[in-house]
């Protein structure tokens, strides 16, 4: 046989008579991000988190100790104001939550560059949810699947998580595509060149100049730190990458962590604290931006946004933006679509 007739029989599409019609093979791109409740109101941030607090990765205490508290408290008192909050930064347009709206937007615009590739996008927690979307690609022929966790800063907590999901949803599959997980990406030159373009178009559009701007970090308790968690040490990296990349000092752009839950010691300094006190030194221009969001979402809408921005002007600042996401922006896409290929390399 010669190479040119060997290669035309390995390439024809022959199958026996009565065969099943199988779909052509595909490659696909998963963008996974935290969760959401469905809507804002309070049954559906109860589900919300009823699933979100229940994960061991991220209340990791002894289920016998925990659940009772979940449910017997958190689950009847904290929906009702965690929904009211939620109402403050939900998209009426659209009827969905900041967080689901711009993975969506994520997902379709990263379509668009990489159009040999099925793309497709998920939730860790809420809808819709890895197990369906994972279901649903290898349906369509997806037999090779890349995973993209949406935390730039790894956590057991987070990009963990995400795995913890996947695996889990692929294990009673006969036919399990083959996975790939993306890595974290804190020090990726295309997410901090994206980072360093979002926040210089933004502080260009403001009436003012920062005199100090907060770089914010969801927070994590110590003990996870001290157990080996590597998240601590991509926040700083991604900030010392940033601050170098920007021309900024430490003390110009100091590091903290926000969303502090629950009364065990916390990663420090906080964010709400660092807001106090740099208020409280004379500070009346501030800025804040949070690094280890990829999308805007109720952490960094409600939580910075409005809350820190009252805590700042309570305290005697005077000014104060919270700088976007990288969101949907072309910075944010190319950042994606650079991951994206690089982690398919060999399946595209």
């Amino acid at each position: 046989m010669t190479a040119a007739s060997a290669a035309s029989f390995e390439t024809q599409d022959v199958k026996p008579e009565g065969h099943p019609q199988i779909a052509p093979a595909k490659t696909g791109v998963l963008l996974v991000n935290l969760g959401t409740p469905d809507a804002a109101e309070p049954r559906a941030v109860r589900r919300y988190l009823a699933e979100f607090l229940s994960d061991e990765r991220i209340v990791d205490l002894p289920r016998a100790l925990w659940l009772p508290v979940l449910y017997g408290v958190i689950l009847t008192v904290r929906p009702a104001a965690t929904a009211r909050n939620y109402a403050k930064v939900w998209r009426a347009e659209s009827n969905e939550s900041p967080l689901r709206y711009y993975t969506r937007m994520q997902a379709e615009k990263l379509a668009a560059t990489i159009g040999s590739a099925r793309i497709d996008w998920a939730m860790r927690y809420g809808n819709p949810s890895v197990a369906s979307k994972l279901k649903a690609m290898k349906s369509d022929g997806c037999e090779r699947i890349l995973v993209v966790p949406l935390y730039p800063q790894y956590s057991a907590t987070t990009t963990a998580s995400v795995a913890d999901a996947v695996f889990e949803a692929v294990k009673d599959m006969h036919w399990q595509p083959a996975l790939r997980m993306a890595p974290p990406f804190h020090d990726e030159p295309a997410y901090i060149e994206a980072l360093a373009q979002v926040t210089q178009r933004h502080l260009a559009s403001l009436d003012f100049a920062p005199e100090r701007i907060v770089l914010s970090y969801h927070g994590l308790p110590q003990r996870y730190f001290e157990a080996g968690d590597p998240y601590n040490c991509h926040c700083a990296k991604t900030s010392r990458l940033l601050r170098a990349r920007m021309g900024w000092t430490e003390e110009f752009a100091p590091m903290a962590f926000q969303s502090k839950f629950g009364r065990e010691k916390w990663l420090e300094p906080a964010t709400d604290a660092t807001i106090e006190k740099l208020a409280g030194e004379g500070v009346k221009n501030l800025a804040v931006i949070m690094p280890g969001f990829v999308s805007d979402c109720f952490e960094t809408l409600e939580e910075i946004a409005i809350a820190g921005r009252e805590t700042f002007m309570e305290t005697g600042g005077e000014r104060f933006s919270a700088i976007p996401c990288l969101n949907d922006t072309p910075e944010a896409i190319s950042m994606l679509e650079a991951i994206a290929r690089r982690e398919t390399a060999g399946w595209l």
